[in-house]
């Protein structure tokens, strides 16, 4: 064997002992290491760490065979097996609701001309589950019955999401159990009877009302419900009208009802503008019954099922903002995104539709001088200009050659930009006329008559001004309007465009479009105008488009395609201050919301061949928050012009308002939702910006619709300032007449007052 070195041959034995005894040793001893070194490095392994717990939805959902209760943090919505859907607001001072314990069904069918009321639904089978919605975490109810006196087994969905704590979605699917085909014809759902609460302090008091149908041009939208009263408000398709306007049409999807201390409001929530209608019409007790009827018309063949729309129920404090707010949010987090603002947005504005149809590039230009005076760096040129509805081409003599170029290359020389006025889809057929033009055929349609929205006899359906219309449903519609607007911005030189008269298109019959459905042009509007609005914002991301549906609410199809709403041809100051709420509610505390030319904030001879439009109420606008307009001529034109010729008296009192609003700028600021329409007097409004809160009151009767002027338009009383910091003390100015008001402290401060008209201050904290 070898030997090691150092040892002797005579210890061999010992020395292969000791040998044993140190690899035995070593031998543990590398254990050691290994063991220390396994755990040492198993420390320096990273843990894995546990998912945290996905997050749970905080309804509280209690079922049983009578009721189903849904709570939230700030309502109840209570189920029952008849189908109707009720709600109540919960907070510290107790429960609140508009609701009536009517015995009325709640729910109804058409089946071939017969309906049938009611539904018996299996409350104790109801399932309860995890809401899968776009609107985040909720819960889901599904209930199953049986219609009475039908085959039609019902699945009725209801959903109620944590984020919208005072909104319930219902809906429901009808399916033929039976042998034989059913000709489902309409289906009511969310009925509901209305009224003033009894333990209300003004029980008596008539409910408020907004109802947001496009029904008639000047038509009031938001008024205290009368005695007797009935409304069809549709939606999504065109509603004609008498004379040359033709049809308007569209709206907004909410019909919501309040008293001083509580509201309700229902409709649908979907994304296209569905054709629904929501009836309204007093009972003879007094009560209001409102509910949301969907037109099926089709054939349940056996075991087919019709799915309803998604519609909804809001319960809610306060006046029209509250409800509108909510289903803007709602229908944001389905898809329709609000656009964000740009500065040009929030720029005074003047038009040239003070020179009417008639108007010349002359016209427009000679403005310049007094636009430049007055700070307003923005020129509409308005309706008239074009040869045909359709094909959009100067209209010679007074556009003849480039003179249409020419004229926006002067106001671009100026530091002025410029819009165009003009109506997508409208073509001439060589039927009807308006504005004392008689209608020829377009050379579009002369190319493209295939491109016609047909009715249902064949015929070129109506839109607007009893225009013939490109069917929006087309691509190649879709791409000749993205061509108009490249022409118009790219070419022409436009910064943007009114477009104007904009209702629901017909339905189109037209069997070369093979629609799945007539409603597809309906539902295809919005595509047209977002077309114009994406093609303008990349040629000119500065640009502005504005979009007024003259005289009624806008659609559902397009008001997320605009840069600027506007309050619509107001008739009278009143409707512009509701207009401008109305709007901030639908598209965002600092939306830009053009107030329209101001002269139309008094009106005579309105709905009649002799309108005058004398106007000059800034404050309606300034006050609510809104981007001021005007309308008025110079130099001197004559006795034709005369009502909204630029006087002299007139232009100091334009300066001093354009003045006030390019100091405040107060449409870039935040609306607050701090009074209650029809129950706070003074009508107010409050703004918040740069840590001051601008309030806007207004005396009881000021500018009435209709251009009607109250018998008494001051206020002698006390106003409250709402939504100061509690404990805060603010200095209170009347900002147009520099008057120091004294100091108040919140979060109410209090201020005995006299005005007329109106009194806008400026709460400033004090140093």
């Amino acid at each position: 064997m070898t030997i090691p070195h150092g040892m002797k041959p005579g210890n061999s034995s010992r020395t292969a002992s000791d040998v044993a005894r140190t690899l035995s040793l070593l031998t543990v001893l590398t254990l050691v290491v290994l063991s220390l070194f396994a755990c040492q490095n198993k420390k320096a392994q990273p843990q894995p760490v546990s998912a945290p717990p996905a997050p749970k939805s905080a309804l509280v959902v209690n079922t049983s065979a009578n009721e189903i209760t849904v709570r939230t943090s700030s309502a109840e919505f209570h189920l029952l097996p008849s189908g109707a859907l009720t709600a109540k607001t919960v907070n510290a001072n107790g429960t609140a609701t508009l609701e009536t314990n009517s015995p009325e069904p709640t729910q109804a069918v058409t089946i071939s001309k017969k309906t049938f009321s009611g539904v018996n639904l299996d409350l104790a089978s109801a399932k309860v589950q995890d809401a899968t919605g776009k609107l985040g975490l909720g819960r889901q109810i599904t209930v199953v019955g049986k219609i009475p006196g039908t085959d039609l087994d019902e699945t009725l969905t209801l959903e109620v999401y944590d984020g919208f704590p005072n909104l319930a979605l219902l809906s429901t699917q009808l399916k033929n159990a039976g042998q034989s085909e059913l000709k489902l014809e309409n289906l009511t759902l969310q009925s509901h009877n209305f009224a003033t609460p009894s333990d209300s302090t003004k029980s008596s008091a008539p409910l408020w009302t907004f109802e947001g149908s496009s029904l008639r041009w000047g038509k009031d939208e938001i008024f205290p419900v009368p005695a007797k009263f009935s409304q069809e408000n549709p939606f999504g398709a065109p509603v004609a009208v008498k004379g040359d306007l033709g049809h308007v049409g569209g709206g907004i999807p909410v019909v919501a009802f309040w008293s001083r201390t509580v509201g309700e409001a229902i409709g649908h929530i979907e994304t296209l503008p569905l054709v629904v209608s929501v009836p309204v019409q007093t009972t003879h007790d007094g009560q209001v019954h409102a509910a949301v009827s969907v037109p099926a018309n089709v054939a349940l063949k056996p075991g087919n099922v019709f799915s309803s729309p998604r519609t909804f129920l809001a319960v809610y404090s306060g006046d029209f903002y509250e409800p509108l707010k909510m289903w803007s949010d709602a229908i944001e987090k389905e898809g329709l995104s609000k656009p964000p603002n740009n500065d040009e947005n929030y720029a005074v504005a003047w038009c040239g539709w003070g020179y009417e149809f008639g108007v010349t590039p002359k016209q427009m230009l000679d403005t310049i001088p007094k636009l430049k005076e007055l700070g307003i760096h923005w020129a509409t040129l308005d309706d008239g200009w074009f040869n045909n509805y359709g094909d959009w081409q100067p209209n010679p003599p007074a556009f003849a050659g480039s003179a249409m170029q020419d004229m926006v290359k002067q106001f671009h020389e100026q530091g002025i930009k410029a819009q165009l006025w003009w109506l997508p889809l409208a073509v001439e057929d060589g039927k009807f006329g308006y504005g004392g033009r008689k209608f020829v055929t377009s050379e579009v349609l002369k190319q493209h008559p295939d491109w016609l929205v047909l009715d249902e006899n064949g015929k070129p359906a109506r839109m607007a001004r009893n225009l013939a219309t490109l069917c929006p449903a087309l691509p190649e519609v879709r791409e000749y309007h993205k061509q108009l607007t490249e022409r118009f911005i790219r070419d022409w030189g436009f910064d943007g465009h009114k477009l104007d008269n904009i209702y629901a298109p017909p339905p189109c019959y037209n069997p070369k479009h093979h629609h799945k459905s007539p409603y597809d042009s309906v539902y295809a509007m919005g595509d047209i105008y977002k077309t114009i609005f994406e093609t303008t914002r990349a040629l000119k991301p500065d640009s502005v488009t504005q979009s007024c549906p003259c005289g009624t609410p806008p659609s559902l199809a397009w008001f997320r395609y605009m840069d600027q709403a506007v309050t619509a041809d107001p008739v009278g100051s009143v409707q512009v201050r509701r207009r401008v709420k109305m709007y901030k509610a639908l598209l965002g505390p600092r939306a830009a919301i053009y107030g329209d030319h101001v002269e139309l904030t008094r009106i005579t001879g309105a709905d009649s061949n002799n309108e005058q439009d004398i106007g000059n109420d800034f404050a309606s606008t300034l006050g609510t928050g809104g981007v001021l307009g005007t309308k008025f001529t110079w130099p001197d034109y004559g006795p034709k012009f005369k009502n909204v010729y630029l006087t002299p008296e007139k232009e100091a009192h334009w300066k001093q308002w354009i003045g006030l609003y390019s100091e405040k700028m107060l449409s870039k600021g935040d609306f607050l939702n701090l009074y209650v329409y029809g129950f706070d007097v003074p009508e107010a409004y409050a703004v918040a910006k740069d840590g001051h809160l601008y309030y806007g009151f207004y005396a009881p009767g000021y500018s009435q619709p209709h251009g009607q002027i109250a018998s008494s338009n001051s206020w002698n009383g006390e106003i409250e300032l709402r939504g100061l910091a509690a404990g805060k003390t603010y200095r209170v100015t009347d900002y147009v007449n520099h008057k120091d008001l004294g100091t108040v402290t919140g979060p109410v401060g209090k201020l005995t007052v006299h005005f007329t008209d109106s009194l806008l201050v400026d709460a400033a904290p004090a140093p």
